[in-house]
């Protein structure tokens, strides 16, 4: 018995680097990249120039998880988790995902609109009296020429759509210019750790950016919908998520906060120099935990959980025999939501970028040219202030995850990524 144990040990130990793979990767299929169309000659290649770029000090570390076909093809850690503790990165580190959680929050809303508790043309103030009069802030000439805010009354309510698309008028304050941002900054409106009501009723105070439904631009919107999924569902948001999406789905390290021992040692961790992504706004410590949930950027997750959700929104909105949304929903969702036919202009900082509109919680391409990336129209992508991003391919039946903490970089590595990744892509 004990030289059986010892052989099973030492084979074990003789699977080198596939074991970890097909662990970490356990809840979805693996394939080597020629079995679906890859070249791992190619993947290696950009695994490579990551792992000179931790070299170069650049990035700490980061993880690569590319799917095509339903397999995963490559899932490789790199780097360091923490650059001051030294400990290697483990597939499943835990990363601060920021915006990645608003397809998760949209997600979990069109699950409610589903079940008939939410409707898309409904005005928010149904679930939030708070947002029956908002108004809009219009810049004007002061007496002494300087800008100065007035307000006028909002000319049609904000919807669930609106939320979800980013059309609300609402904003942020810390990054792009405007006394309705400075006025969003002024506020503090997460100081003293506010619930999510709490929240919403602070910023339900404040002028609006732009009318409703006009202007696409990047907001607080995904929290707000956060409340009115607490308010449709009579849960928390974490609770309902947890319950409909997380749980099933096995998705064990998405949260929002990781206060527990085990856990917090796989929270990954960027460079010291490299903490900032706006005005007052820096990394946060997930492993403090507060009453507020931010469904727009709150949640932490790890690359294996993230591709769970991708590859049931891939497979029109189901995994391993349970559905989670109707295939007509999915459709719905990644649809162009802001073209002009829907008389929506872009705003001064229009995230989605040349040949991108927005559907409900992701940007949309919309055809195969015009955008500056070799991925083919109906693809659609979101990523996270701190250097998370992933896009979704329904064309060429592939995903792809980028877990990184590097707000600086976090573009160039978009970029570079879709770049090699699709070099990569042989048949």
């Amino acid at each position: 018995m004990r030289f059986l144990k010892r052989n099973l040990r030492a084979a074990v130990l003789g699977l080198g680097l596939a074991l970890p793979l097909l662990a970490a990767a356990q809840q979805l299929p693996a394939a080597k990249p020629e079995q679906v169309g890859l070249s791992t000659e190619r993947l290696q290649m950009l695994t490579d120039v990551l792992k000179a770029d931790v070299a170069a000090g650049k990035i700490p570390g980061a993880v690569l998880l590319v799917a095509r076909q339903g397999k995963v093809a490559w899932f490789e850690p790199v780097g360091r988790l923490d650059s001051a503790a030294g400990t290697p990165m483990p597939r499943d580190g835990i990363f601060r995902i920021y915006s990645m959680s608003k397809p998760i929050t949209t997600v979990a809303a069109m699950m409610l609109v589903e079940d008939g508790r939410l409707k898309l043309d409904d005005p928010i103030s149904a679930y939030l009296p708070e947002f029956a009069s908002m108004t809009v802030g219009v810049e004007k000439p002061g007496a002494d020429g300087k800008p100065v805010l007035e307000t006028v009354p909002a000319r049609r309510p904000i919807t669930v759509q609106d939320l979800m698309r980013h059309t609300s008028g609402l904003t942020y304050g810390f990054f792009g210019p405007g006394l309705v941002k400075q006025a969003y900054n002024a506020a503090d409106l997460g100081a003293g750790d506010p619930t999510l009501a709490e929240f919403s009723q602070r910023l339900a105070k404040l002028p609006l950016a732009y009318q409703p439904g006009t202007t696409w631009d990047y907001s607080q919107s995904t929290d707000i919908l956060g409340r009115v999924i607490e308010v449709a569902s009579g849960q928390s948001l974490y609770q309902f998520e947890k319950a409909r999406l997380f749980d099933p789905l096995g998705m064990k390290d998405t949260t929002y906060y990781v206060p527990e021992p085990a856990r917090q040692s796989r929270i990954a961790e960027p460079l010291p120099n490299d903490r900032s992504f706006g005005v007052g706004a820096e990394f946060n410590d997930p492993r403090v935990v507060r009453r507020y949930e931010s469904g727009g950027g709150g949640l932490v997750s790890t690359a294996n959980d993230y591709a769970r959700f991708l590859q049931m929104l891939i497979n029109g909105g189901s995994l391993d025999g349970k559905r989670y949304l109707g295939p007509r929903t999915i459709a719905l969702m990644t649809a162009d939501h802001s073209n002009a036919g829907a008389g929506i202009v872009p705003g001064p900082l229009y995230l989605p970028g040349p040949g991108y509109g927005f559907g409900l919680g992701f940007a949309v391409r919309r055809n195969d040219g015009e955008a500056p990336y070799p991925s083919a129209g109906g693809e659609y992508n979101w990523g996270g202030a701190g250097g998370t991003y992933m896009w979704v391919d329904p064309k060429n039946e592939m995903f792809v995850v980028l877990m990184l903490q590097s707000p600086k970089f976090r573009t160039h590595y978009r970029t570079l990524t879709r770049d090699m990744i699709y070099a990569a892509v042989i048949k």
